[in-house]
């Protein structure tokens, strides 16, 4: 619950791909996923990453989706997106170096410079500001929505419009 001064509003934001069915929904942004290094990383190895392939020379880390969503950002589905960019990209069948249940100890790994992972730009937004993380390459996949959801014909529906849209101006 949130209280905004005029009464009481149930508001919810949601992160997913599309926007929630059962709401009235407004999309605040949305996020890319790609693959994110330490730059400690790419000193340490003299092979430049020039090519989607290059990556395949780099410990790869993983982290487990909770949800059994097929269109997940996993390196599954970039490396299948890379191989349509780049053919000469094995088709491999590739145990991860290192896999984690939760992205965040995943997002640890790879400042702490273990490996290259699949990341949310919003949730590396502030290790790629201070430069602890860079792109390794700059494919990325398509992420998910941040929805502001709010029941239909919501009698505070102008407090929530003016929530939104400072929402999308801080972003």
């Amino acid at each position: 619950m949130l209280d905004l001064r005029c009464g009481t509003a149930d508001l919810a934001i949601r992160y997913a791909r599309r926007m929630p069915p059962d709401l009235a929904a407004q999309e605040l942004f949305r996020d890319t996923f790609f693959p994110v290094c330490s730059p400690q990383l790419l000193a340490k190895d003299v092979r430049p990453i020039e090519r989607a392939a290059d990556l395949l020379h780099y410990p790869l880390i993983h982290f487990d989706w909770m949800t059994r969503d097929r269109e997940a950002p996993t390196w599954s589905r970039w490396l299948a997106m890379a191989r349509s960019v780049d053919p000469g990209i094995p088709d491999i069948n590739r145990a991860w170096d290192l896999s984690f249940r939760e992205e965040l100890h995943a997002v640890d790994a790879v400042v702490a410079g273990q490996g290259i992972a699949i990341c949310s730009d919003v949730v590396v937004s502030r290790e790629l500001k201070s430069g602890a993380l860079v792109k390794a390459h700059g494919l990325s996949l398509p992420g998910y929505g941040f929805y502001l959801a709010y029941v239909p014909d919501h009698p505070l529906r102008a407090h929530v419009e003016a929530f939104a849209a400072w929402m999308r101006s801080i972003v």
